[in-house]
């Protein structure tokens, strides 16, 4: 899993594969997810990161991971 941030672009872009995207999808206005060629996920991109985390240091990123339980 990869997490990319571009300035230029001013958008965030998830890699949940390696896999290529055979096709994209805007679910949800600025919000593209990538599929591969079985309709995996295999990314998602967030436009416009400036205006929906504004405020934030995108210098700086916290990453989290939840223990599982059970």
């Amino acid at each position: 899993m990869k997490l990319k941030v571009d300035h230029e672009a001013d958008a965030l872009h998830l890699s949940l594969s390696d896999e290529p995207a055979k096709e994209s999808e805007e679910v949800s206005p600025g919000i593209i997810v990538d599929f591969d060629e079985h309709g995996q996920a295999v990314g998602i991109e967030m436009l416009h990161l400036s205006k929906r985390a504004s405020g934030a240091d995108m210098r700086k990123l916290l990453f989290e991971s939840v223990p599982q339980v059970g």
